[in-house]
């Protein structure tokens, strides 16, 4: 089934609104076997709908629209919709009866835009919302189906999973469809990975098989799509291209499954060795730590850590030397190395994570230019620091130095030799 997006609404075009509606439908009807073939973006214009809509309804099997079903007088889409199938406007008496108990509870008078929203055409089959005063409209016309719900976000998911889905599979069912598979790869670029590791690939594509890779800075992720009617029988055709990934990739890839993060993965593999972390950070500012505990269950593994920005705190509460960093800087090897090692015997952590850098637009010299972040580890095991050089970009520079600092503790626990994009480790 191709399904087309129309997100309708002036706040959507000027930015006063994100359009994550669109974001998340895409990604959910993927994981369920359906396709997003175009998305739209369109004001509060009677013509730009009725013609974007008439357009999708030639190309599509399914349109959905979200947004313009409010009470005020820029909400036009559910009268647009009813002037192009020319049906008379009628009240809904169910959704009504509902919004009336919902203004009654809450001691809102009921009034008359409130009456004009439990209007519907009289050839839609009503799509009950539960989660609002706005009801979604499913609209079948020559083959073609249109729903047509509410911009909210909330009020627009409860919508797709339990009214449009349902339809969605009674009209799919043992027909191919799309599944994919998503398996996380850390610590290696996205143009490495598609030239030299899996240049090989081709054979393995078919019309049914296909893979895509998907960058970010903490992890890539390498989507496998394969069509079949059922995601076992998917996960079978497309068997020898994830053991061909596999085989090639290898100590990279860190698992599979779409919402996987590398903080996860590398809590997995700390909580299954029983080790214990802490994080001594300068140029992340503790996003080192926001990171590692956005896992659920992170108290696991995670102790605490410092965020020493200052030197004084570096001095004072990770007992760095002052005359290493008077004499080699505050980003350097040894303050990092010390850094690790004192953060993780200050908090008793088995292992210790530092971060120190020049994040800032400006600040860099010749020798340690702007991107220049120093990484250090310990354990009773190990202890070494890796030199990293990213960008001019202050956000994204820390955004790369979790992301190295993560896989590098992964690697470690894992006893995997290789550093995260080939970096040599320097030793104390």
């Amino acid at each position: 089934m191709q399904i087309q997006i129309i997100s309708i609404g002036d706040e959507l075009l000027m930015g006063d609104t994100v359009n994550t509606n669109a974001s998340w439908m895409g990604q959910f009807f993927a994981d369920h076997g359906a396709e997003v073939s175009r998305v739209y973006t369109v004001g509060d214009d009677t013509a730009h709908i009725r013609e974007t809509v008439t357009a999708a309804m030639d190309d599509a099997n399914l349109v959905i629209t979200t947004g313009g079903l409010g009470p005020t007088h820029d909400d036009i889409t559910k009268t647009t919709i009813a002037d192009m199938f020319e049906a008379e406007m009628e009240i809904h008496e169910p959704t009504l009866e509902f919004v009336k108990s919902i203004f009654e509870k809450r001691n809102i008078p009921f009034s008359k835009s409130n009456y004009d929203q439990v209007r519907v055409p009289e050839n839609c089959d009503v799509l009950f919302n539960k989660k609002g005063t706005a009801p979604g409209m499913w609209f079948e016309e020559e083959g073609t189906f249109l729903a047509v719900l509410p911009g909210i976000p909330r009020e627009m998911k409860a919508l797709i999973r339990y009214q449009v889905l349902p339809r969605i599979q009674e009209r799919t069912n043992g027909i191919d469809r799309s599944f994919a598979r998503h398996i996380k790869v850390a610590g290696i670029g996205e143009s490495t990975l598609s030239d030299e590791y899996l240049a090989e690939v081709g054979p393995y594509l078919t019309n049914n098989i296909s893979v895509a890779y998907l960058p970010s800075p903490q992890a890539n992720t390498i989507r496998v799509n394969s069509r079949a009617a059922t995601r076992k029988k998917a996960n079978r055709k497309s068997e020898a291209l994830v053991e061909y990934i596999y085989n090639q990739l290898g100590p990279y890839i860190i698992g599979e499954g779409k919402d996987l993060t590398l903080s996860e993965a590398t809590g997995n593999a700390l909580r299954d060795h029983s080790l214990t972390v802490a994080v001594a950070e300068s140029c992340t500012g503790g996003l080192l730590a926001n990171t590692l505990t956005d896992t659920p269950g992170s108290s696991d593994y995670m102790v605490g850590g410092v965020i020493a920005y200052a030197n004084r705190v570096k001095v004072e509460q990770l007992n760095v030397d002052s005359k290493i960093i008077r004499e080699q800087g505050a980003v350097s090897k040894p303050v990092a190395l010390q850094m690790a090692k004192n953060g993780a015997q200050n908090l008793d952590a088995d292992i210790g994570i530092s971060t120190t850098g020049i994040a800032r637009p400006g600040g860099g010299t010749d020798e340690k230019p702007v991107g220049t972040v120093w990484i250090g580890f310990w354990s009773t095991n190990a202890h070494f620091a890796l030199k990293t050089l990213f960008t001019n970009d202050r956000l994204l520079n820390k955004e790369r130095s979790v992301a190295v600092a993560l896989e590098m503790v992964r690697r470690t626990v894992l006893d995997i030799e290789t550093m995260p994009y080939g970096i040599k480790p320097h030793h104390a």
